[in-house]
């Protein structure tokens, strides 16, 4: 389930990453459609205090090879931002050694612009690095009103609808998207009810969102529980509610505790992302492992590891980590 609006920007390229290459066609940036798609883990921190996390990973195979594209869902201008995007292109160049797409979605237009800005890093006699994000924003993703493009790419059509949110435009983009999610629902009703997710998600309190909740209460082939929930008034606050209570309780429970549960998550998507067979014994090691400095260590070893065994190295399974 989708926990916020702020991961139904990003979610779309997870759903699917594809979109990736249809939107900044547009732009006239030639990508091709992926071949494949793995998810990587989304945490780039190093063995320091400090944590970084990229909001989605995802490595791209296309018919002329890999590259890593990181996508970014931003909301306002955060000063300190670009240092935390350049750190993350660097990182993840040196650590995956593969070419790496920064992209960042922004809904509203004067933080797309100031997140194209190019960059430079250095004294301004030489700077050694400039850092160019590829943008999506209101002023590029086309607005997708028409019924035949909608059905035929539905996922553009999620990502149109939330860029213009604040946009004359919504409703009839929602219209459209409604009656393409008719015919999927028909087909694949799991996948359709995630893009009804994170279109509700998305809309916040704006008056497209009004628009949205209005289209769904006629629509009662959608009988998921979230389907249910979008219907029913005051969605949008519960959830916001839920996610703070879930927030509290998570750092009353511990940081430490928290950072673990991700670092084995990570491991294991990393390990599945490759292809290495994880028997139930060698994954009940990895979840009942409690010492992050030997997480962190496996992971470091499953990035090029062939097996579970490299990963473990020469770590003893009877001390318990």
């Amino acid at each position: 389930m989708v926990s916020s609006p702020h991961e139904a920007m990003h979610r779309i390229f997870q759903q699917d990453p594809g979109v990736f290459a249809r939107a900044v066609r547009a732009l006239g940036i030639p990508f091709d459609d992926p071949v494949s798609a793995t998810p990587f883990p989304t945490d780039l921190t190093e063995n320091r205090p400090l944590e970084r996390r990229v909001d989605t990973l995802l490595s791209i195979e296309t018919k002329k090879g890999k590259f890593l594209l990181a996508v970014e869902a931003q909301g306002k201008k955060v000063p300190e931002k670009p240092r935390n995007w350049a750190y993350y292109v660097a990182h993840l160049h040196a650590k995956y050694q593969m070419p790496a797409v920064l992209l960042v979605v922004c809904d509203s237009r004067s933080t797309a612009a100031w997140a194209s800005e190019a960059v430079d890093f250095g004294p301004p006699e030489w700077p050694s690095l400039t850092l160019r994000p590829l943008v999506l924003g209101p002023d590029n993703v086309p607005v997708i009103d028409d019924p035949v493009q909608a059905r035929r790419d539905i996922p553009l059509t999620v990502l149109s609808a939330v860029l213009h949110r604040r946009d004359p435009c919504a409703g009839a983009i929602l219209k459209v998207l409604v009656d393409a999610l008719k015919g999927l629902e028909a087909r694949d009703p799991d996948t359709a009810t995630i893009f009804v997710e994170l279109t509700s998600q998305r809309l916040g309190e704006t008056s497209a969102a009004a628009t949205w909740r209005d289209l769904m209460t006629d629509l009662s082939f959608f009988t998921s529980p979230i389907s249910e929930e979008i219907r029913a008034e005051g969605r949008a606050q519960g959830v916001a509610q839920g996610v703070a209570q879930g927030v509290a309780q998570g750092v009353a429970q511990g940081v430490a505790k928290g950072l673990t549960e991700a670092k084995i998550e990570d491991i294991l998507l990393l390990l599945d992302g490759r292809d290495v067979h994880v028997s139930d014994a060698d994954r009940d090691r990895i979840t009942s492992c409690h010492d992050l400095d030997t997480l962190n260590r496996w992971f470091t070893r499953a990035i090029r590891a062939t097996s579970v065994t490299e990963v473990f190295g020469e770590d003893r399974a009877d001390t318990g980590e």
